[in-house]
């Protein structure tokens, strides 16, 4: 497998789930202005929509998006906390538990956007940035065990700690937030993130 990644974005959690499960692997560095990779490819025909991550799986078959990305490592590494039976609940709620976190990959990742008007940025900030961090904290306390799953460590987690990470560089304040800081900092303590970090140049 080859992931596509760009340092610090949400490939960032592929990359440390890829590490966590040992899973053979390279990785290619994204340029996402230019949409060109480290070895010169045009990297818009590796993924159209010009996101990452990207993983190709096989020569010329290539999974984006994080739902599919990190579920298929989840299903490759035979880890059942990663990915149950899908015939199950829990496979289920590992899907769900994803797409929640792209809910709140998409209030933190607007605030990328250049040009951004004060009154979108002003809503962002004050209200829908902290009503998905009060959904993050509910969701927490529920399972009770630091986790979003009540199995544990999943990719989930991986993904909302890389979004969360953000937080510092887009000036949002998470000091009202402790289990969803607590998440953050258990997730990048894990060796396997602090692996992914060092090879993405971020520390």
């Amino acid at each position: 497998m080859k992931l596509y990644y760009t340092p610090g974005a949400c490939s960032l959690a592929a990359h440390i789930i890829l590490n966590e499960t040992g899973l053979p692997h390279t990785l290619e560095r994204v340029d996402l202005k230019a949409k060109t990779t480290a070895s010169g490819a045009d990297y818009l025909k590796i993924n159209p929509r010009g996101a990452v991550p990207a993983l190709e799986i096989a020569p010329g078959e290539v999974l984006t998006q994080n739902v599919a990305v990190l579920t298929y490592i989840g299903l490759q590494a035979g880890n059942v906390a990663m990915h149950p039976s899908p015939d199950s609940v829990a496979f289920f709620r590992l899907l769900e538990a994803i797409g929640f976190c792209e809910d709140v990959h998409g209030a933190f990742g607007a605030l990328f956007a250049p040009g951004l008007p004060d009154v979108t940025r002003d809503h962002l900030l004050n209200t829908l940035i902290p009503r998905r961090l009060g959904q993050v904290e509910a969701m927490l306390a529920a399972c009770g065990n630091g986790h979003l799953l009540p199995e544990g460590f999943t990719q989930a987690d991986a993904l909302m700690a890389v979004i969360l990470s953000w937080a510092a560089p887009l000036q949002v304040d998470l000091s009202a937030y402790p289990r969803a800081c607590a998440l953050r900092d258990a997730v990048f303590a894990r060796p396997a993130a602090q692996k992914a970090r060092s090879e993405e140049g971020l520390d």
